[in-house]
């Protein structure tokens, strides 16, 4: 009898991650977490015992580890704007150039458990607290620098969902250009 193959945790947190943005907390199903992930729901339950639940924080622990490798260039010595580009580099990567919906925002659909939805609101404040930091390197107020995170991140947020209402990822773009003059003017 041959030996089961392996799936990588990785593999399976960005196949369960695609549902849960598709459809909320509420929405994902375990027979669609099940498809996705081309498991059996009892091998889900082996990896994840608590059901949906240890999967969307899987999935959302996940995405802090992703969220980080993009926020890290905004901790570098680099100058501030090139820092905030190569932030914008990599978001656009992860969010394959606004066609993906952010996870932190379907996450906290009604429905989602409340510790679902204070895990990605944590997400979301270290994501404004880490461009917040970078606005302060370049020279902005702690005030203002607050200020031009949260309308940083409303900008990401905004320009996700409009990129993908109109079918136009060219808004998401014209976004990211734009996040090196707010938080490094």
């Amino acid at each position: 009898m041959g030996r089961a193959v392996s799936v990588d945790d990785e593999q399976i947190h960005a196949r369960l991650g695609e549902v849960f943005r598709a459809n909320g907390y509420a929405g994902a199903s375990l027979s669609a977490l099940s498809e996705a992930v081309g498991l059996q729901r009892a091998s889900l339950y082996h990896r994840f015992p608590t059901g949906k639940h240890a999967m969307a924080t899987a999935v959302l622990t996940s995405v802090e580890a992703r969220l980080r490798q993009a926020l890290e260039p905004l901790t570098s010595d680099l100058d501030v704007a090139d820092a905030v580009a190569e932030m914008c580099t990599r978001l656009a990567g992860d969010y394959r150039d606004g066609r993906l919906s952010c996870v932190l925002d379907t996450m906290t659909l009604t429905g989602a458990p409340d510790d679902i939805r204070a895990q990605a609101g944590r997400l979301a404040q270290y994501w404004i607290e880490a461009m917040a930091a970078a606005a302060v390197r370049a020279g902005a107020t702690e005030a203002e620098a607050a200020r031009r995170a949260r309308a940083a991140l409303v900008r990401i947020e905004g320009a996700l969902v409009v990129a993908r209402a109109l079918n136009d990822p060219s808004v998401f773009d014209q976004m990211l250009a734009e996040l090196p003059g707010l938080l490094a003017a």
